[in-house]
């Protein structure tokens, strides 16, 4: 069954596979219960880009589980958005438990920053946080660093 789909500016008018404005308020924990939280301790939104590193994923997590929260942050209607629209579920290994969202700008990362972190998704918060480029670390100049003293 085809749905019809039309996306505005308007939050209300995301289409229904998406999570509501209005289930991610109440999901989300609140400020004072992030502040408690172990999980957040020391945490750093970072630098604003328009992907976003999650942590504290419950293994039940699936990845169109995360599509469904971050999906209503792109205009469906755009080829060129749902392009960008990409996201990557770590299920094992080192990097088990995190996922890394690409959304089309900035200015989408940042709102979905605000509105997901704290989402509790299968009993567990969401630590969202903007991912680091992976440019190589700027230490290589240092000479006090990778040098054994004789």
């Amino acid at each position: 069954m085809a749905q019809q789909e039309e996306v505005s500016d308007e939050d209300d008018d995301i289409p229904s596979e998406f999570i509501s404005r209005r289930e991610l308020e109440k999901g989300r924990l609140s400020r004072d219960e992030i502040k408690r939280m172990s999980v957040f301790k020391n945490y750093e939104p970072g630098e604003p880009t328009c992907r976003l590193y999650v942590k504290n994923i419950a293994k039940q997590v699936e990845e169109k589980d995360l599509k469904n929260i971050y999906g209503r942050y792109i205009d469906i209607a755009s080829e060129a958005e749902r392009n960008m629209f990409d996201v990557i579920l770590m299920k094992e290994g080192r990097m088990k438990g995190q996922a890394f969202v690409g959304l089309p700008n900035e200015k989408s990362a940042e709102k979905a920053l605000r509105d997901t972190n704290g989402y509790v998704l299968h009993d567990k918060p969401l630590v969202v946080q903007f991912a680091r480029s992976a440019k190589p670390k700027q230490d290589t100049n240092d000479p006090k660093k990778g040098q054994k003293k004789r």
